[in-house]
């Protein structure tokens, strides 16, 4: 089997995090990287031996690749995607979609290309057991559902990239921080039919929100309630989702919805011999969501070569869309 060919557009943290996946697994080749900065390209040349470039029409050119990853800033997302459609090749995107996704989702369907997004929490162990018991109904009716998000960005996380706290490039910290949380209580629960929200700017020199709060109502008639901020003193200090249902409570908490905090479910004890803990992806002043992306690119391989489904698809109506969906109608909710 040949294997599948990958490049990657902007090398930062998190394009490093998808150069060294796709190096590491078995089924794929990476081919060709993308960035600004020849520094960080002559670095990735040296530990990987991989074609570079600084222009992203000439890489979509000259390399023979299936699968563009694209990890550049959010107001790159789109247009970028939709130059990779147009040269025929699949697109996985990093969260969020993009800031705005219609455009890129046509050019992907009319050029006959898979849209891919980058959902690497869902993966998580404790994760994918509430969807397994919720798809079971051993929660009962679900009545309310809280999550946080209780982070810290201090102002040189701002300072040290031109797109971060730009409305334009980043657009807010829905889409940064929040959106990975927002795609797992759609996921869980349905659409979120209806927001009424307050958020501010209180901490930092930026353009976008850096605290917030909603109030949700699910498709599934649950209530919801997401605070959100990058103002925790000093380093983060919690991402939790807690579930109240007719059978049960469960709280996924630590610091990325890597572990149980709390679990009380009728007639289904907690697992006690299995390790619940995903570790979290580590930057150089920061830590991030959930490091799961090698099992990510996995099942996008397996999804390409077998035709099995996973990996979020970014199409009309997918989950991936519907949390740009959500993003809108919470900031469009004051």
């Amino acid at each position: 089997m040949d294997p599948i060919k990958f490049a990657v557009v902007g090398c930062g943290n998190i394009g490093k995090r998808h150069v060294a996946v796709i190096n590491r697994e078995e089924h794929a080749q990476l081919v060709a990287v993308c960035d600004i900065d020849v520094q960080v390209l002559a670095q990735l040349k040296s530990d990987y031996d991989v074609k570079t470039y600084t222009d992203y029409d000439a890489m979509l050119r000259e390399s023979d690749v299936d699968i563009v990853c694209i990890c550049t800033p959010h107001g790159l997302h789109a247009p970028m995607s939709e130059a990779a459609a147009m040269a025929g090749k699949h697109i996985l995107v990093e969260k969020p979609v993009a800031l705005t996704a219609e455009k890129m989702i046509k050019t992907a369907k009319n050029q006959g290309v898979n849209l891919y997004v980058v959902k690497q929490n869902r993966y998580n162990k404790p994760i994918m057991l509430v969807k397994q018991l919720l798809d079971e109904q051993r929660l009962g009716k679900i009545f309310m559902v809280q999550t946080n998000v209780l982070w810290n960005r201090h102002q040189k996380y701002y300072d040290e990239s031109p797109w971060r706290g730009k409305k334009d490039t980043e657009g807010g910290a829905l889409h940064t921080q929040v959106s990975h949380f927002l795609d797992l209580l759609i996921w869980w629960f349905g659409d979120i039919v209806k927001a009424r929200s307050l958020y501010d700017t209180l901490n930092h020199d930026i353009e976008i929100e850096d605290c917030g709060v909603s109030a949700l109502r699910f498709q599934n008639g649950a209530l919801g309630s997401l605070i959100w901020t990058t103002c925790v003193y000093n380093a983060n200090y919690e991402g939790s989702t807690t579930i109240m249902g007719a059978l049960g409570t469960i709280k996924i908490g630590g610091r990325y919805l890597n572990k149980i905090d709390y679990w009380d479910v009728q007639s289904y004890p907690q697992p006690l011999d299995e390790e619940f803990t995903d570790l979290p992806n580590i930057y150089s002043h920061y830590q991030g969501t959930s490091s799961n992306h090698d099992k990510l690119i996995n099942n996008l391989i397996g999804q390409i070569i077998e035709d099995r489904k996973g990996v979020v698809e970014g199409s009309e109506g997918s989950e991936g869309l519907k949390s740009i969906e959500v993003i809108e109608k919470i900031y469009s909710s004051v």
